[in-house]
């Protein structure tokens, strides 16, 4: 299990010892601090930021706020001391991804700090921005270590490779990594562009230009200036047109269709490739001078099949994204689904793997994701997974839904020889959850196990 760092912010919070001690003994680590001030007077980096109301009070949401919009941000997690709903779905809604209520123990913590330790686990690789790179592959940790050296320049990245290989994932990072970060990123798709439109589109044009342009319009190096321009595919583009890109690159201004006077402007240009350019020039449908200008920075991505160390992570990531978007409990792949996805070539390359995990999630029965649900899209549709019935034993037919929801949750406390933690994962509830149905038994006059 990869280590959690946690930082707490409160002003004396009597329970904080017992979750220090917890979290040191599973291996993770808390850092006390006495106001959000001091953590961020202090840069501590963290995975698991923790923000007990009672020491921000009235500014626990402008203090959720000013963490969770930043854009490398920890996990934030809300404690209050006393039990309001209404609160709490407030807090949620100002960026909190949890809050615990009440006389919070060490072993919720953990599970929490843990929870979001295998979380970064399943998304680790390089961050950017907003923008993570998931690898393990030691050719793709080179080029990203080549691009955080260079990402600070204003030199052209060339990134050619294979559909589906995340070309402008790597656009993304580079302007993430860059000074341009707070600044426009703004894509054009050149194959999904129509020549008469092109030149419009990218330079802009003045009222009055050609017929229909009625109003005065930016292209997309203006609305991009300051920023980064990613010109995707850009071997679609018409001959026609490079000679115009070459200059706006080389003089670092453009001239919009029917201006008087060029503009200038400070861009920063990617473009992507899944052609073999050098072919493309020889065919004469790519200016040569424009290659060696784009050419600076050049970057080629290895296909999927070249990077078996990342099938895994990939998937895992993926799994952990598609649960999270459409409300599902699947948490790992099986050791026979692992396996059958390393041995498939992958010719749509990340791009085919993101697809096949998204069905995989929505097909999967329970926790674990096994062969049965992956469907390859060469295949038939699999046939429906049984349903694990959880032991549910015949006795509770024909009882009400509550007394069932009742049973279930003593029956399976009593396997678990009364650990709630255990019984609320085999449930797929929270500890809080669990505990809250038994208090409503015991308040009900039943016997709690």
């Amino acid at each position: 299990m990869t280590a959690c760092r946690v930082v707490l912010v409160d002003q004396g919070l009597s329970r904080s010892r017992a979750w220090s001690l917890g979290l040191e003994m599973r291996g993770h680590s808390l850092t006390r601090v006495s106001s959000l001030k001091e953590y961020e007077s202090m840069a501590l980096g963290c995975d698991l930021l923790i923000l007990h109301e009672g020491s921000l009070k009235d500014e626990l949401s402008v203090a959720l706020l000013s963490q969770t919009e930043k854009e490398e941000a920890p996990e934030v997690l809300v404690v209050l001391d006393v039990p309001d709903a209404s609160r709490a779905v407030a807090c949620m809604k100002h960026g909190a991804a949890d809050c615990l209520m009440g006389d919070v123990s060490a072993e919720q913590v953990v599970l929490f700090a843990e929870s979001r330790a295998k979380a970064s686990a399943q998304g680790r690789g390089r961050l950017a921005g907003k923008t993570r790179i998931v690898t393990q592959n030691p050719r793709m940790e080179g080029l990203l270590s080549m691009l955080d050296r260079v990402a600070d320049s204003s030199a052209s990245v060339l990134i050619s490779g294979e559909s589906g290989t995340g070309k402008e994932l790597i656009a993304r990072y580079v302007h993430g990594q860059s000074r341009r970060r707070g600044k426009p990123f703004v894509a054009v798709n050149c194959a999904a562009l129509p020549e008469s439109l092109m030149e419009s589109e990218l330079f802009g044009h003045e009222k009055g230009a050609f017929t229909g342009a009625t109003t005065r319009k930016a292209g997309k190096f203006e609305l991009a200036d300051g920023g980064t321009l990613l010109l995707d595919e850009i071997t679609e583009m018409p001959v026609t047109l490079q000679a115009k890109l070459l200059r706006a690159i080389q003089e670092k201004e453009v001239d919009r269709l029917g201006g008087s006077s060029p503009i200038s402007l400070d861009v920063r240009v990617v473009a992507t490739t899944n052609r073999d350019i050098k072919e493309e020039i020889q065919a004469g449908h790519f200016r040569e001078d424009l290659y060696f200008r784009l050419n600076v920075i050049p970057v080629v991505l290895p296909p999927l099949r070249e990077r078996p160390e990342d099938i895994e992570a990939l998937s895992s990531h993926f799994i952990h994204r598609f649960s999270e978007i459409d409300g599902r409990g699947v948490k790992h792949l099986t050791q026979d689904a692992l396996l059958r996805l390393k041995n498939y070539s992958f010719p749509g390359n990340v791009r085919e793997l993101e697809n096949l995990m998204h069905r995989a999630v929505l097909l999967a029965t329970g926790e674990s994701l096994s062969a049965s649900a992956l469907w390859f899209e060469d295949e038939e549709m699999p046939q429906a997974v049984p349903v694990e019935t959880a032991g549910i034993s015949s006795d509770f037919r024909g009882a009400p839904l509550r007394e069932v929801e009742r049973l279930v949750i003593f029956d399976t406390l009593e396997q678990t020889g009364g650990n709630r933690t255990h019984a609320a994962k085999i449930l797929g509830i929270s500890v809080r959850t669990l505990r809250n149905k038994l208090n409503e038994y015991r308040a009900g006059g039943v016997a709690v196990p």
